[in-house]
């Protein structure tokens, strides 16, 4: 008995302890979302707002160099999300002339940048949406929306890409359709887009009518149903990959802000899904409510099982109530 009370002491403390100091987010991001935690729906998408807006701006020129970190295959080479064939050297194959697929690499505005009035900052170098991709299918693409297609009017080679009338319901015009591979990508893209830009959303809709299929007018949702529920699909589809928090990490490095889509996979869910009403933990509760306040075992209860500190067992399917408990020899809370 004597024990287990000062197992319970023990653990009383560390849970105080913790509170003067905060919670690590994922990656190298520390405490960089914590003024969204707590939020849900439209207010967590405009918590993010405020904290990813803000970085350093880059240059057009910079970006050249810039995705020489952000953008390079393991070979070096560039990596090209609209072409199968493309074997691209950085700066060698920069720009240029083209005739055909293969030729060069340009910086793509995957988020066109007619729909936010061309060469305005700080959109117009967004490393979060800017990428370097074939010159030749990035032509072709032009500043069609995102969508799903039978490619009747074009498709590069090995139909990687897309482009032709909408299949997907609820849209009937021109659509580009990226590879299955980074679909995903390119919603996580989009998303990062109208959370970060949301207020100017509005503006962009009223302004610049090719912006219409894509966007809804309002800075929440943002999105238009159609593209919000098929840029839903695509990042269920396609999950984060290495190569997205890899890039994540780039760009923080250079723009010093992050793509928190990417930070978070599923993210999404609590902005316009079904998770719209569960608070977002930035530290990387926001699943459960249960997290791991440390690694260190502890001699009870080596089951799994949940049990409070008086070592009575919890129901995990009724959700612990607000305290500190213990799960396979760890350390849990509930907020």
């Amino acid at each position: 008995m004597m024990l287990r009370r000062h197992i319970i002491s023990l653990l009383l403390a560390a849970a105080s302890s913790l509170t003067p100091s905060w919670a690590q987010g994922p990656g190298s991001s520390g405490t960089y979302y914590r003024q969204a935690d707590g939020k849900s729906g439209a207010q967590l998408k405009t918590a993010l707002c405020g904290i990813i807006y803000n970085r350093t701006e880059r240059t057009y020129n910079e970006l050249w160099t810039d995705f020489r970190t952000t953008d390079a295959r393991p070979n070096g080479k560039v990596w090209d999300m609209y072409s199968a064939i493309s074997n691209f050297t950085f700066g060698t194959d920069q720009a240029g002339n083209y005739r055909g697929e293969g030729d060069v690499y340009n910086r793509e505005h995957s988020f066109p940048k007619s729909w936010f009035g061309g060469q305005v900052k700080p959109m117009y170098t967004d490393l979060n949406h800017l990428y370097p991709t074939d010159g030749y299918v990035n032509n072709r693409r032009s500043n069609y929306p995102f969508g799903t297609t039978n490619g009747e009017t074009y498709m590069s080679a090995n139909n990687f890409s897309k482009l032709g009338a909408c299949t997907y319901p609820g849209y009937s015009g021109k659509v580009f359709e990226p590879a299955d591979e980074y679909k995903g990508d390119f919603a996580r893209t989009y998303f990062y887009m109208v959370t970060c830009y949301e207020e100017k959303l509005p503006t962009w809709y009223s302004n610049y009518s090719e912006s219409r299929a894509t966007l809804d007018g309002r800075t929440y949702p943002g999105l238009s149903q159609w593209q919000l529920q098929m840029l839903l699909s695509w990042a269920a589809q396609d999950p984060v990959s290495s190569k997205e928090t890899q890039r994540n990490e780039a760009v923080w490095s250079i723009q010093h802000n992050r793509n928190p889509f990417i930070d978070y996979p599923g993210l999404e869910q609590y902005i316009w899904g079904d998770k719209k009403g569960i608070p977002f933990r930035y530290d990387g509760s926001h699943d459960n409510g249960i997290f791991t306040v440390t690694a260190e075992p502890q001699p009870s209860h080596p089951d799994g099982a949940v049990y409070d500190l008086q070592g009575r067992a919890i129901n995990e399917s009724a959700s612990p109530t607000k305290g500190i408990y213990i799960r396979g020899g760890r350390k849990f809370v509930v907020r």
